[in-house]
């Protein structure tokens, strides 16, 4: 280079640095929501399963599939058939219940029916914990002893390295990848800091307050997610769009019923009223779906992330067992309290609460 030559440093990319996107699979809670998940996960294995072996078709349930999600074959002779179950986080003891029944009702199906299943394929998008794994080895020896059947288990690992494979690329595409954000958006996402003042003020606010109470010591980031996802709210309410209007209602609903299935579970799961670990869970899977929860959105991660503290701060949400007593005794400062209104629930475009 000489000394008239200029080096122009290229911009990073939007979107991930290197390699692939991470699949997550808590992508179907939040684009399914609570009830949808379940069918959401199951298109996504018929996919998979097309992708992977050519010739497969899915089963409607109606009334109900037989214990067939997805098959290959042909059911005036053999089949192989693959049943999805969406447990989350883990395959434990509650579940094994439902392996047995679906397993069984294949089998009696087929006898019924007059077909034969050669293999049967059991789908989750998580891993079996320690008895679970012991039961399934014991419980698929002795069933494919009685049916003669081959019985397999595709969990997150199968799925992850199925995934990966050239031939599903499109499905890892069409239901893991984020989207890229055109410049435009880009520029529209650009975070703001806090002033000193301003991160001050926040202090007392409810969601800070949320996450002193389950043990957290830094909150400056939280605060800066907070209030970046403030002004985009306000922002999308100043305008009025009604696609904004509604795109912020839906990205609200998401991240609080995202947040719900967490929270229960943790509850379910753990004893210390803290429920450590909570907000990382769902703080990663919100990042990990943000193309899904911005869509519409002039929003980055830093957005949509703050849209969770939102929810915490209209006292609809926190981070320990305890959370709804710490948001009734709450007194917000007078500074803090002039900004509320912009952080309850948020309208749908028709002007209804969501």
């Amino acid at each position: 280079m000489t000394t008239n030559d200029v080096a122009v440093a290229t911009p990073p990319a939007l979107g991930v640095p290197a390699g692939e996107a991470r699949i997550n699979f808590a992508a179907h809670q939040v684009r399914g929501g609570p009830h949808g998940a379940r069918e959401d996960f199951e298109r996504m294995v018929g996919q998979l399963v097309r992708a992977v072996r050519p010739g497969a078709r899915m089963i409607a349930a109606n009334p109900g599939d037989w214990g067939i999600d997805v098959l290959v074959g042909d059911l005036a002779g053999s089949v192989v058939v693959w049943q999805s179950k969406f447990f989350m986080p883990e395959v434990s003891k509650d579940h094994q219940g439902q392996i047995r029944e679906s397993f069984e009702s294949a089998m009696k199906h087929a006898t019924d029916h007059a077909f034969t299943i050669t293999q049967w394929v059991l789908c989750v998008p998580s891993s079996m914990d320690g008895p679970t794994a012991k039961w399934w080895d014991g419980w698929k020896k002795r069933k494919s002893r009685e049916y003669s059947v081959i019985i397999e288990l595709w969990d997150e690992t199968e799925l992850n390295g199925l995934l990966i494979s050239p031939d599903a690329a499109s499905v890892r595409r069409h239901f893991y990848e984020p989207m890229t954000l055109n410049p435009a958006t880009a520029a529209a996402a650009a975070i703001i800091e806090l002033g000193t003042e301003e991160s001050a003020r926040l202090d007392t606010a409810l969601f800070v307050r949320q996450l002193r109470e389950a043990g957290h010591v830094e909150v400056d980031g939280s605060k800066r997610q907070f209030f970046n996802a403030e002004l985009m709210a306000r922002e999308v309410a100043d305008k009025g769009v009604a696609s904004e209007v509604a795109a912020l209602s839906h990205a609200d609903a998401l991240v609080h019923s995202l947040w719900e299935e967490h929270f229960n579970e943790a509850c379910r799961r753990q004893g210390d009223p803290r429920l450590p670990g909570l907000h990382k869970t769902v703080m990663g899977d919100i990042r990990a779906q943000h193309a899904t929860v911005g869509a519409g959105l002039a929003a980055g991660s830093i957005h949509t992330s703050g849209l969770m503290h939102r929810v915490v701060d209209a006292r609809r949400a926190g981070w320990i067992r305890e959370w709804r007593s710490v948001a009734g005794d709450h007194k917000p400062s007078e500074s803090t309290s002039q900004t509320d209104a912009t952080r309850e629930e948020p309208t749908s475009a028709s002007g209804s609460a969501t």
